[in-house]
């Protein structure tokens, strides 16, 4: 089981951080393994709401596909990876503070096939990618500003 975490104070509201991290295409802008990402999905945003992507780990392409499993507007998202290579859960939340929104990425994988035999180096390279991509999702809402 892979659990990583990380989080950040962006200096934007809660509503504005909500609104682009729910929308997939800004996907590739802010997560750094994310080559193409899309909602595959009618109507509104919320529980159910599904969405395809590509992504590159550990020099692999992987397609996956993931669906919309709790949903709390503008304070938490809870994605399930439905297809790919790995069983994951990813859950996004997103706090008012002062100054503007505690920001947390956190996800859980059982790794499987290539990435079990590999899980040390997943686990590492998870942190630093998790990290990496709340400092980057901060970076690119504080610069619109």
């Amino acid at each position: 089981m892979v659990r990583v975490e990380a989080s950040a104070v962006i200096s934007r509201p809660v509503e504005q951080v909500f609104e682009f991290v729910t929308n997939p295409e800004n996907d590739p802008q802010w997560q750094s393994a994310m080559l193409e990402s899309e909602r595959t999905s009618v109507g509104p945003f919320g529980v159910g709401t599904t969405e395809q992507g590509v992504a590159k780990l550990l020099g692999q392409r992987i397609e996956w596909s993931a669906e919309v499993t709790e949903y709390e507007p503008n304070r938490k998202v809870k994605y399930e990876v439905t297809g790919g290579p790995l069983s994951a859960e990813q859950t996004v939340t997103f706090e008012p503070v002062e100054g503007g929104t505690k920001f947390t990425l956190a996800l859980e994988a059982e790794t499987g096939g290539f990435f079990r035999l590999a899980e040390p180096i997943v686990i590492r390279m998870y942190q630093r990618d998790t990290e990496t991509n709340v400092a980057n999702l901060k970076d690119i809402l504080e610069a619109e500003a």
